[in-house]
């Protein structure tokens, strides 16, 4: 599988938290790349290079998946599963990033494996903030997986 670690897959369906979260992973300037999708049942055929997203040399496999929970069609909480339930895919860092504080959507979340659980604060700069955040510690301070079959 083709794999990208400095690319980031952003599975967000309103316009513009997807806007926000783009500028600020480019303010934070750690991300080669970085794909925004709308739905779950388009992140599945990414990650897993089906349909449009079948050329793994054009769409390689993201070294972070930013992922909502709530989404048209397959919600986060599925997409995210069927991450985690292949040898290979379930390797990549996912975070839930997402407005729902509810406690059983974070609980659904890590017993399917999320590596981490941030709601999404209200102000456009504590947003910013959090972002650039993530950007830093996933993209420069984690040591990203190498992805192969073991």
């Amino acid at each position: 599988m083709d794999y990208e670690p400095s690319n980031i897959l952003l599975v967000e369906d309103e316009e513009a938290h997807a806007e926000l979260t783009r500028r600020a992973i480019r303010k934070a300037g750690n991300a080669n790349r970085i794909d925004v999708l709308t739905d779950g049942e388009e992140a599945l055929d990414y990650v897993f290079n089906r349909g449009k997203y079948a050329d793994k040399a054009k769409y390689p496999l993201p070294g972070l998946i930013m992922l909502d929970i709530k989404l048209p069609g397959i919600d986060g909480i599925e997409v995210l599963k069927q991450i985690k339930e292949h040898p290979v895919l379930k390797k990549i860092p996912v975070i839930m990033l997402t407005t729902s504080d509810r406690e059983e959507d974070i609980c659904r979340s890590y017993v399917h494996c999320a590596n981490s659980y941030l709601t999404k604060p209200v102000g456009f700069k504590e947003f910013e903030e959090k972002i650039m955040q993530i950007d830093s510690y996933w993209m420069l301070l984690n040591k990203p997986p190498i992805l192969s079959e073991a």
